[in-house]
């Protein structure tokens, strides 16, 4: 199983992945004139985001691993703490603006992710060296807890409308579902990050096949969701 983990974690990432975005590619003209629109958006941009991320390791096959030794962006770090956390709070953030009907409800998701950004730019400005050198547990904590809010808020109004009846054919319902998922799945892994290194494989392997579980049910969720989900569905 461990070798089955090493060879293939990354192929099978990146094709559950690349299989959603090529699904929505395909759908797009279905959802063209809809907020899922923006889900699509986010789906690519998540697999650009994974595909760059992987840099260290392009570098080190490709024997350029000496370009980027010692610098502060020689782990990868630094870019998943950036475009993930935040890229990630945004689209949710507005992806649910654009489907809450409510206008307190909008106020509540303008203003946490206002607080959100003000939070992670004091962050990035006051402890910048952490950026760079692990699992930043503060940005990581706060995007689970602004994910948390903003999806909260999606299924407080489903409960509350009409639209509780037909919650299951919409890819609004998925999308939070499957990311809240994710979020609360995978963050806690951040408070073991001491072990991740190759003196404890086992706790490596253990990381990778959560990561790879939630990934694939993920990105097959939204991908079925945007085969057979309605696009004015909300």
């Amino acid at each position: 199983m461990q070798d089955f983990i090493k060879e293939y974690y990354s192929l099978i990432t990146y094709s559950v992945e690349f299989l959603a975005v090529i699904t929505g590619a395909l759908l797009y003209k279905k959802y063209s004139k809809s907020p899922v629109k923006y889900v699509i958006y986010f789906l690519i941009y998540a697999f650009v985001v994974d595909l760059i991320g992987n840099y260290p390791r392009y570098l080190y096959n490709w024997d350029l691993y000496y370009i980027i030794e010692g610098t502060l962006i020689e782990k990868n770090y630094w870019w998943y703490n950036i475009f993930w956390c935040l890229g990630t709070s945004f689209f949710v953030y507005y992806i649910n603006y654009e489907i809450v009907k409510k206008t307190s409800y909008k106020k509540v998701l303008r203003y946490g992710f206002i607080v959100y950004l003000i939070l992670f730019i004091s962050d990035v400005i006051f402890n910048f060296e952490k950026l760079f050198v692990g699992n930043n547990i503060f940005l990581d904590v706060s995007t689970v807890w602004i994910v948390f809010v903003f999806t909260s808020i999606y299924f407080i109004e489903i409960l509350q409308s009409d639209r509780i009846m037909n919650f299951y054919r919409s890819v609004y319902f998925y999308f939070n579902s499957a990311l809240l998922l994710w979020f609360l799945i995978t963050t806690p892994l951040i408070f073991f990050e001491v072990y991740f290194s190759e003196a404890d494989w086992d706790f490596i392997i253990l990381k990778w096949q959560i990561y790879l579980s939630v990934n694939v049910i993920f990105y097959i969720t939204l991908t079925f969701s945007l085969i057979f989900c309605q696009p004015r569905t909300r």
